[in-house]
């Protein structure tokens, strides 16, 4: 079984010394023990997505190769979205413990959806994820943890959900991101943890293997390259992802809003296309559940909130947390999306690229050490 997202952080940590740290991916047998190291997280860049980015990405090729860097494979959490990774990533646990369950969710008795990529103060960050980050871990041990980050980020309840207690320095547009984070990992022994949104910005937009994403692709590489040439003596620098991801055409597309069939009985839409949550009104899940099921079938898996729990997908979860999740999850298999224009802004609907759901092209992510 491949390592986890999850391990990302503890085996930095272990890198680094920490009190407590457990290395479940085997990198201070292979790498040795370090005074600094560098998390640096590529957003949409999966492990299958590898070998297409190679052909715009010579350091990324080289990898793949055998020249350069240790690629191992991993996993993110599900849902593979990146509200839920990065706080995966940062406390270590999975969805069903940390609490942010996917891209929105509904808030327990009311009928607003949280989405997480605006969220500020509301609901309060230390409430809705209540567990500690390895931030928090490192600083308290003694260890400096530090985040570079795009300025609008600081303050976001997103943030404080992953990275809290993390050392903020921001980022803007106009400033040499790769001179930032490595002259933060040059400046003192510590964690320096980098995030880059390119290449799934141009994913979603335009679409995997677009001109857009293969020129995003070569800033990532650009970006990756200038980290490893800039790495000092006794520093290592660890390079993963969020999720993967897939093109969804607009024949595998369906729409709760314009489906009436779909839309009877259901209260709140959340989740994202991919994953759908449906909260119901009272005493129609499982007319819900069986009208999903015969509507998508061959084209998602349609559960209870009791039978999805069941399965694990989510990791234990959290009994705080289990509202937050609908009466009726929606899984979609393939390469199918379940739109949900009447809920969420329209440019969600002309989206190219998605991800968030169990497939290997979503969940398989990559973890490159220099």
């Amino acid at each position: 079984m491949p390592g986890s997202i999850c391990d990302v952080l503890p085996a930095a940590a272990a890198l680094l010394g920490a009190p407590g740290a457990v290395d479940r991916l085997g990198l201070v047998k292979s790498v040795g023990a370090k005074d600094r190291v560098a998390v640096m997280l590529i957003d949409g860049m999966g492990w299958h997505l590898l070998p297409r980015l190679a052909g715009s990405a010579p350091l990324l090729a080289s990898v793949l190769a055998g020249g350069a860097g240790r690629l191992s494979e991993l996993a993110c959490t599900f849902p593979s979205t990146t509200p839920s990774s990065l706080v995966s990533l940062g406390t270590g646990a999975r969805p069903g413990e940390h609490g942010v369950l996917g891209f929105t969710l509904n808030v327990p008795g009311t009928d607003r959806v949280l989405s997480h990529i605006v969220w500020r103060d509301d609901p309060p960050p230390a409430e809705w994820q209540p567990l500690p980050t390895w931030f928090e871990r490192l600083e308290r041990a003694g260890i400096a943890a530090r985040a570079v980050l795009p300025a609008p980020f600081l303050g976001s309840g997103l943030t404080d959900a992953a990275y809290r207690g993390a050392r903020f320095r921001p980022a803007h547009p106009a400033d040499d991101y790769a001179r930032q984070l490595t002259d933060e990992l040059n400046a003192a022994p510590g964690l320096v943890y980098g995030y880059a949104a390119d290449l799934d910005t141009a994913a979603h937009v335009f679409g995997i293997d677009s001109v857009q994403w293969h020129e995003a692709a070569a800033r990532v590489d650009a970006l990756l390259t200038r980290l490893v040439e800039g790495l000092c003596p006794g520093a290592a620098l660890l390079v993963t992802a969020d999720h993967g991801g897939l093109n969804v055409p607009p024949e595998a597309r369906v729409d709760i809003d314009t489906d009436p069939r779909l839309a009877s009985g259901v209260r709140v839409v959340a989740g994202e296309p991919r994953v759908r949550y449906l909260h119901t009104e009272i005493g129609a899940a499982a007319d819900v559940r069986a009208t999903w099921s015969e509507a998508l079938a061959g084209s998602a898996r349609v559960y209870t909130r009791e039978e999805a729990v069941a399965t694990g997908m989510f990791g234990p979860v959290d009994p705080r947390h289990l509202a937050r999740i609908g009466d009726v999850v929606v899984v979609c298999t393939g390469d199918a999306a379940v739109l949900a224009t009447g809920h969420e802004p329209p440019e969600s609907a002309r989206l190219i690229g998605f991800h968030g759901g169990a497939t290997e092209a979503e969940t398989a992510i990559p973890l490159i050490v220099f």
